[in-house]
């Protein structure tokens, strides 16, 4: 194991209640595509008493939006052997991109094998599209960023003939900003964040003009971690563990988006601690943003909005593990001085790049270690 010193937490004699919750990532870290990384099953086996419950709060953080919530609690229960339920989120009027292009098949016109035989103008209704929201990477490129513009260019009504005035355009909103990820091929696959630095470029080669987001969601923003916190801290109250929960540890495989996001968060909560209780107006109407499932058997019914008016974490700390997007050339570094900021920044365009968000409080080989090594810290035993 290697990293920073071991920093305590405060705890000088063993404890069996926690007074603190893990935030997992999930690719690169539990697995590599649909590969399970054997040292995942091990940590989760340190994490659960004999009837399958959690000993300390655990909330799993991915910006992995290409499948539904319970789809990924079910993947990870089977692969981890862990029971987990999550609740489902969606919309009421949702236009995809399948939609779109089969309601007005003559805007894609890539794929001459997808062209319609018969060029002639659809005449079925669409409702105006009121926003657009992103939440991971397509499988045809080239029709969601067609696609894409035209709505933004005809303030919701693809089809018809672009607007001189398209600016500002209808809101978007994105939930994955991950430049790169790992599945099951040795080198990071580009990621959602790629996407978008596809579709910014583009929109501001037609328009000269930024395209401009009403919201940044998931890792590293913010209100991904006060959701994941409020999640943590309602387990806790659940399981009756009556010590506040005082450190949050962020295990990640991704500097930009794990350890750049935890790092934030961390900021956020000193600064929190100095200026007094933080404001909800930008966190009101937020729930679900981000990917947090809860590892519980029924749903959290607190409201969480309130929740987060109570006294936050006192911190939060991440743990870069050496499975995923981050490889360390050769070896993990031996100490904790041989600085990794020097990385070129692959965070989005919108976060201002800081070396010190992405210098990690500590590094390890993989999950199991991590484990370990937050309950040395802890000083927790296990009951």
């Amino acid at each position: 194991m290697c990293g920073r010193p071991a920093e305590r937490s405060g705890h000088s004699a063993l404890s069996a209640l926690p007074s603190f919750g893990f935030l997992f990532d999930i690719d690169g870290v539990l697995v590599r595509g649909k590969t399970p990384i054997p040292a995942a099953r091990t940590a989760f086996q340190k994490l659960v008493n004999s009837q399958g419950q959690f000993l300390v709060p655990v909330v799993f953080v991915t910006n992995a939006g290409n499948c539904l919530r319970q789809n990924k609690a079910d993947q990870l229960s089977h692969l981890l052997g862990v029971p987990l339920v999550c609740p489902s989120l969606g919309f009421c009027q949702p236009i995809t991109i399948d939609t779109l292009r089969e309601k007005r098949p003559l805007l894609d016109a890539v794929d001459h094998d997808r062209r319609p035989k018969v060029l002639s103008p659809s005449a079925v209704e669409l409702p105006k599209i009121e926003a657009v929201v992103l939440f991971g990477e397509p499988v045809r490129w080239e029709t969601s960023l067609q696609l894409i513009i035209d709505v933004l260019l005809t303030s919701g009504y693809p089809g018809n003939p672009y607007e001189q005035q398209n600016h500002p355009h209808i809101p978007v909103l994105a939930c994955n900003m991950d430049l790169m990820w790992v599945a099951e091929a040795q080198s990071p696959r580009f990621g959602h964040g790629t996407f978008m630095v596809c579709l910014e470029n583009i929109y501001k080669k037609i328009t000269g003009k930024d395209l401009k987001y009403e919201a940044l969601m998931g890792k590293p923003s913010r209100l991904t971690y006060q959701y994941a916190e409020h999640l943590i801290r309602a387990q806790a109250l659940q399981r009756s563990w009556e010590q506040p929960i005082q450190t949050l540890y962020a295990v990640g495989d991704n500097l930009m988006t794990d350890v750049y996001g935890a790092n934030l968060y961390n900021r956020y909560l000193q600064e929190s601690s100095r200026t007094g209780p933080k404001s909800l107006l930008q966190a009101k109407a937020s729930v679900g943003r981000g990917s947090a499932t809860l590892p519980q058997d029924h749903e959290i019914s607190l409201s969480w909005e309130n929740e987060l008016a109570s006294a936050a974490a006192a911190r939060c700390r991440s743990v870069l593990v050496c499975t995923g997007v981050y490889s360390p050339h050769p070896e993990v570094p031996p100490d904790s001085r041989d600085s990794i900021a020097g990385a070129a920044f692959h965070g989005h365009r919108d976060f201002r790049f800081d070396p010190g968000l992405v210098e990690p409080d500590h590094i390890v080989p993989d999950v199991d270690a991590a484990v370990d090594l937050v309950f040395q810290l802890e000083n927790f035993v296990p009951n």
